[in-house]
């Protein structure tokens, strides 16, 4: 499966600084509990790989009719 196989699970994605310094995102699902933990330097490179990728998709999303 890649990145543009379609799913059907629910999770929820929680991010935020923890007591040790690092950024933290959490992603729960049924069943499972995934805690990613990164150095901020790596949480800014993830987060400009977000707003590159939200460009991209922006570019590249079906237009539609007004």
């Amino acid at each position: 499966m890649g990145i543009n196989d379609e799913r059907d699970i629910e999770a929820n994605l929680q991010i935020g600084p923890t007591d040790a310094g690092m950024v933290r995102l959490f992603i729960e699902a049924t069943g499972i509990e995934i805690p990613m933990d990164f150095e901020p330097e790596e949480a800014e490179e993830i987060a400009e790989e977000i707003r590159a990728a939200a460009m991209a998709a922006r570019g590249s999303a079906p237009k539609t009719r007004r």
